[in-house]
């Protein structure tokens, strides 16, 4: 996922509850997937995050010296600065870029 290309709001946004629901029929289930895809969207963020700190830590066995990472620094502003994870979770849903399926529908 590239983070830098996402139109994702970084405020609150007030939304049509009618295009939420529209797909699934039902706003309960809509927030649900919603939700979980959200989860995968932190997860997947989380790791890129600590990976990318970790390309620049340094490791110290005394702990009377603390040195500012600049890079580090940077990079955490970056991530501070994306959308939420659920911003960008709905954002996907309305452009129907989240694929899911009623698992009860196909055993019937």
């Amino acid at each position: 996922m590239d983070l830098k290309k996402t139109n994702a709001p970084v405020n609150t946004m007030t939304y049509d509850r009618n295009q939420i629901d529209e797909p699934t029929e039902n706003i309960y289930e809509a927030i649900s997937i919603i939700s979980r895809r959200a989860e995968q969207i932190n997860t997947e963020i989380k790791k890129e995050l600590i990976d990318k700190l970790e390309e620049f830590a340094t490791y110290n066995d005394s702990l009377e010296e603390i040195f500012e990472n600049k890079e580090q620094i940077e990079v955490s502003k970056f991530y501070e600065k994306l959308p939420k994870p659920h911003a960008l979770a709905v954002q996907e849903w309305l452009t129907d870029k989240i694929y899911f399926r009623n698992t009860e529908e196909d055993n019937q």
